[in-house]
């Protein structure tokens, strides 16, 4: 007779995972910091024996400092104190507010689309709609490149329809793909604006030509454009003169806009269609009104502002001309996301923990599986408030800890 488990089973294979995690060096740890309001980028740091000092963040999504507007700040405590905390339900029940309405109104016309459906997250506004497309287009074909956000793969997977995987950026081995299927089948071609890892852009007119050609959707995920290109801050599609030509955009609130939340802009039909159909939307407590009306504020004022995003690409220049001048080596695909390869998990750790105890300089490593193995990082984002004296320190603060670890250096990886 086959003897039943004890508890003590799920203990030991609990401890198995995590013990993996520490030997190879990917255990991720919190770090304890409390912004402080109107002193962005510094913070308070509270070490393990309770030590508190000022650090600096250099590895924040809130790109463009935002979230200490006082435009966003004003416009968040004016719906807080009106309307309360929470929104009172999901959006079909009780938790649609004019907040939301405004907030939707604001991104469909900043995206130039005819409609905008908010989740509580760029994540679950991927997932939603990606694994809720195959029931709207029966038969649907997904073409994701195979450096896709986790979000769309996990909506991609969890849909149970056809995909098929591109080579990274590779138009050509997009082409084979879309000629191998069923001219008759409805397709899809799911990618992004800016990959976060390496900074680099999608060739999106190409991917464009070719939905064109095989009369395929696309849905650009710009989490980490909006704000921060275009004219007025719609992402690398409207720099680049492409909004008419993406059927869905996928955008945070959460990054340049510096509160939190996700959204789709589309069609007035497909928005309608994913509001009735989509479990993450339908089931979900809508955002609450003071987020919403934060977030509106701050979409309304970047509309408006190319200073703050001309200082944003400035800085991060400035940073990557000073990290090639003393042999790191970065990642440089032209955008604001700066990676320095280190190669080396253990490795990435240590510089990550001595640049914060040493240096007072906080930025987290970035281990497998975020990256592949033996492309381990750590990923800087200046923003506009990084001043000269901050970019210095941590250029010297990272070319002494290079030679003090031994690390190799390089003119430029890309």
């Amino acid at each position: 007779m086959t003897k039943e488990i004890d508890k003590s089973f799920y203990d030991r294979k609990l401890g198995a995972a995590l013990e993996t995690l520490h030997s190879e060096g990917r255990y991720r740890t919190f770090i304890e910091i409390e912004r402080s309001r109107g002193n962005f980028p510094s913070a308070r740091w509270v070490s393990e024996n309770s030590i508190e000092k000022s650090v600096t963040v250099w590895c924040g999504n809130d790109y463009l400092g935002m979230g200490q507007s006082s435009i966003v700040l004003e416009a968040m405590q004016d719906a807080l104190t009106s309307t309360g905390a929470g929104s009172g339900g999901t959006r079909n029940i009780s938790g649609t507010t004019l907040h939301h309405k405004k907030l939707e109104y604001e991104l469909a016309s900043l995206h130039r689309k005819e409609a905008c459906l908010l989740f509580t997250s760029a994540y679950v506004a991927n997932d939603s709609a990606l694994s809720t497309l195959t029931k709207l287009f029966p038969g649907l074909i997904i073409y994701s490149d195979e450096l896709n956000h986790a979000s769309m793969i996990e909506g991609i997977r969890r849909n149970g329809g056809e995909r098929r995987i591109f080579l990274h950026n590779n138009v050509g081995h997009l082409r084979k793909l879309l000629e191998a299927d069923d001219p008759k089948a409805p397709k899809l071609i799911a990618f992004e604006s800016i990959y976060s890892m390496d900074g680099d852009f999608a060739p999106i007119e190409e991917i464009c030509n070719l939905a064109e050609e095989f009369t395929a959707l696309t849905y650009i995920d710009e989490v980490h454009a909006v704000g921060m290109y275009g004219e007025t801050g719609g992402g690398v599609a409207e720099r680049d003169n492409l909004l008419s030509r993406i059927d869905v955009i996928n955008g945070t609130l959460a990054k340049a806009f510096g509160v939190m939340g996700g959204y789709i802009a589309s069609s007035e039909k497909l928005c309608d269609a994913l509001r009735s159909y989509a479990p993450g939307f339908i089931f979900t407590t809508s955002l609450p009104p003071a987020i919403a009306a934060g977030a509106a504020a701050s979409v309304m004022h970047l509309k408006t502002n190319q200073m703050l995003r001309g200082q944003h690409q400035l800085q991060a220049k400035l940073l990557k001309t000073r990290l090639k001048a003393v042999g790191l080596p970065i990642i440089d695909h032209g955008s604001h996301i700066i990676p320095v390869v280190v190669g080396n998990p253990i490795h990435t750790k240590k510089l990550s923990d001595m640049l914060l105890s040493d240096f007072d300089i906080y930025v987290q490593p970035i281990n497998y599986p975020t990256v592949p193995r033996g492309t381990e990082r750590l990923r800087f984002t200046p923003s506009p408030v990084h001043g000269s004296e901050e970019i210095e320190h941590l250029v010297a603060s990272m070319d002494y800890l290079w030679s003090h670890c031994a690390l190799n250096r390089a003119e430029l990886c890309a």
